[in-house]
Order: structure tokens, then sequence, then C-alpha cells
């Protein structure tokens, strides 16, 4: 990852402030109690420049839980996991509420890439573990992960900007036969109906960039404006019933026959628990659970409207794309035609300001066209990893039940997700025990040494990447 320049100029130098009628939409800060952990204050300052916050009206903050509950479903964490569990749990007529230590999207849901992808981020893992047969079950249900999606959409009516289309890119020929043998593992195994290979010409044809040498289509596949969609599911799942609670961090999990969930002015008891902090600062796992997952930081920075034409002439169908590199980029056009660019990154600790040259460089080195371009937006936030890359779904006890580890895969994969643990609470949990065989290894360390630990993991892929 470059380094930015150290200065003391504005995030957009030289470079007109974002248009005033969206200036005024972005939250100068995130209201409820003060946050002392390093992450919440990192994460905080990560969401304040979003494009996304800035192109949605948010409703009036949920209250605050200040009594006792009782329920017979208690969700931590109002994200895509969290409203995908309180809805699939209202429609088997079970009392639902949900806890956020901020408010609904805040967290990885809200602040995503927006891509809707089949698959896993590493599907030869599933495969490795769970066999053929396995790792092809598991592949449909993130199949059925994205018709859920447009089942969502379609019943409560959210406008999210879903486009269909997905490229997985090679940028350069030694990576081209790992996204060939993806794509046959993909088509010949795992079940995939439709997936078409591109080479350097058709890649060229779909996306407007001399670095893309060949490419998977996936036309199931696609993208979303993540945080209307999520803002959606909140809606829904108040209007279907549940109970939502903002600025109410859960402190304590108390474990037996009926859970007891404890917040800073009430408490909610329970028959089921369902934690979905994933890479947010929720400290209620038990910690060897939570040393499963590391939080790695995500970047995206969003240009001016380009307009129409010159958005298309970008990629003509419209399409999200993401390389296949261990640092990747990946990117997309928004409905009101700006370029969306993103990548990953170990430098949890850094900010939009001191990124947002290292980002433009990344952009314009796909896109040089777009050198000239102002940058309106720039934003992160922290995807929630596996060491191996697997998404990890158990349970602390049996009616105790952690979703995790999306690992970038959290757009489809979270909803599902919600499903198969509602199916589970409700006596059916053969899709959520197919998960539940993932084996997975902590992160070295204690909470303090995790990060460092994974920037030095990521640094040794970095240059083991540069060297091949």
């Amino acid at each position: 990852m470059p380094h930015a320049r150290a200065r003391r100029a504005p995030v957009f130098p030289h470079r007109a402030p974002p248009p005033h009628d969206m200036a005024k939409r972005m939250p100068p800060d995130f209201h409820g109690p003060p946050m002392t952990d390093t992450f919440a204050r990192r994460a905080d300052a990560l969401a304040r420049r979003s494009y996304y916050e800035a192109t949605v009206r948010r409703p009036a903050d949920d209250p605050a839980l200040a009594e006792a509950l009782d329920v017979d479903v208690c969700v931590i964490g109002a994200g895509f996991a969290g409203l995908s569990t309180a809805l699939d749990c209202r429609a088997r007529g079970l009392s639902v509420a949900v806890l956020d230590a901020r408010r609904p999207g805040w967290g990885a849901s809200g602040r995503n890439g927006g891509q809707l992808i089949a698959g896993f981020a590493k599907d030869g893992e599933i495969e490795r573990q769970l066999g053929v047969e396995g790792a092809r079950a598991a592949w449909a249900l993130s199949l059925d992960a994205i018709a859920l999606v447009d089942e969502r959409i379609a019943r409560h009516g959210i406008d999210c900007d879903l486009a269909r289309g997905y490229l997985s890119v090679a940028t350069h020929p030694r990576r081209v036969p790992e996204l060939r043998q993806w794509m046959e593992g993909a088509t010949a195994r795992w079940g995939h109906p439709s997936l078409e290979w591109l080479d350097a010409r058709a890649v060229r044809a779909r996306i407007a960039s001399p670095r893309y040498v060949a490419g998977v289509h996936d036309p199931l596949s696609g993208h979303l404006h993540p945080l209307k969609y999520c803002l959606g599911l909140a809606d829904a799942a108040r209007r279907e019933g549940a109970r939502l609670f903002s600025h109410t961090p859960a402190l304590e999990v108390v474990r037996g026959a009926r859970p007891i969930v404890r917040t800073p002015a009430g408490e909610v008891r329970c028959r089921h628990v369902v934690a979905c902090c994933n890479a947010g600062p929720g400290g209620v796992l038990p910690a060897a659970t939570a040393a499963r997952i590391a939080p790695v930081a995500s970047y995206i920075v969003a240009t001016e409207p380009l307009g129409a034409d010159r958005a298309n002439a970008l990629i003509p169908r419209r399409e999200a794309a993401c390389d296949n590199n261990f640092f990747l980029d990946y990117f997309r056009l928004s409905a009101d035609h700006r370029m969306l660019f993103g990548g990953r990154t170990s430098s949890a600790g850094a900010s939009p300001d001191a990124l947002v040259d290292a980002m433009r460089k990344r952009m314009t080195g796909a896109f040089p066209q777009l050198a000239d371009t102002r940058i309106e937006f720039a934003w992160g936030g922290f995807v929630d990893v596996t060491r191996n890359r697997a998404p990890d779904f158990g349970a602390i006890d049996p009616n105790y039940f952690y979703l995790q580890g999306f690992s970038g895969h959290g757009v489809a994969l979270a909803g599902i997700a919600g499903r198969i643990v509602a199916q589970a609470i409700a006596g059916d949990s053969r899709a959520f025990d197919l998960f539940a065989r993932l084996r997975h290894r902590r992160f070295p360390g204690g909470p303090a040494w995790r990060q460092p630990a994974l920037a030095l993991g990521m640094l040794y892929h970095r240059v083991r990447e540069l060297l091949r």
C-alpha cells in the first residue's frame, strides 16, 4: 500500500468540497454513549465522510433500552446479519429485541463496497473441509443468499439501487491460472450455473482499463447501496414487530437456560441469543471465539458525479468488479454516476485524510482517465476476516449463537446466515450445522496483539505477491 504524504492540508486538497445539499446531510458524528475503545473511535472517524451516509435520510434513532424485557430472541447487532435474523425469527412467530451499540448500519453493513457476490472468500477452503458435496451444499446456500436479497427488496419495497453483474478480474498473467481454476471449480464442482470466461479483449469491452488481462463474468451477482438496503431491513423488522434499540451496547451475556443480556440501563431475558457483532466493538463473545476473527481495514473513495455518458464509457454494463490480488481493489458505478473505488489494507489506524492520496493512486492506476476527477467522499471501515477466510457460524451454548467472519462476502451471506440461524432456533439446524462444521484457528496473541500480527501477515503476503 503506498504511503500518503504527511501534511496538514484538508483531505481533498485543491478540490471543491461536496455539494452543499449533500454536505449538510453528512452526520458530524454518531450520537450515543461515548466509547473509549480505540476500535470504536477509529470506526467513528472512518464513517464521517461516507457517500452512503450522505445519500440516505435516516429516520429518528430507535430509543435506547431502559427497561427489563422478556423475549424469545435477543439479537446483538443491527447490521445485515442481525436484522435478517430478526426478520426470519418474526416470520416464525418469535418475539425479538435487537440491540445495537450505535444504530442500524453503523458498522460494516453500512460502509462496504456494496458487492452482492455468490460464493465465499476462499472457496477451496470450503471444499477442503467439507468435501465436494458439502462445498456444493454451501454454494447452493450462497446462491440462495442472492435470491433472498431479491426477495426482501421486493417484499419490503426497499429502494437500494440494485444492479446485476459482477466481474472477477486478473491484473497480471501470473494471476490468470488461479482465476481460471476458481471458475472451473465453481462451475464443475460447486454448482454455479452461468459463469463466463473473458479474455483480455472481452474484459476491456466491459472495463475501459488497460490493467485487466482476463476475467470471469457472473450475471447472478451484482451490487447495491448497502446502507439503503440495511435501513430498509431495519424498517421492515420494525414493521414486522421486532423491537429495535439503538445506543444500547450489550455489556454482558449471562448464560443459562434463560440467558440475560445486560446493557447500561436495562436487560433482556430471552430463550435464545444471537450475537452478530462481526467486526464491531462488541465484547460479549468468549475470548476464544472472538479471537477467530480480526478486523481488516478497507477504504473507499467516491468521485464527483461523472455524468451518465462518461460513467458508462468506463463500465458500459455498469457491473461491479474486483481483482484477485491479495491486496485487492474493487469498484463500481453508483446510481448517480460516480466511481466508487475501494481497496483493502492492513493500516487499520489510518484515516481517510491520510489515505485519500493512496486510494486516488490506486484508482487512477486502473482508470488513468480519472486523473483530473475530483474526489468528493472518502471513508472506511473494518471487514471481519477469519484466518482461513471461511465464515464462522457457531453456538457457544445450545441457545447462544454467533455469526461472524464473513470475510468480505457479508452483503449476501449475512442475510442467509440470519435465515439459517432462525431455522436452527425453530428446530431445523441442518444448514446451520453445515457451516458449524468448518474449523477455525485463532489469530495469535490477545486483542492488543491481533492487529499487529495481522498487519505483519498481510505485509508478508504483499511482499510475496510483488515478488511473484
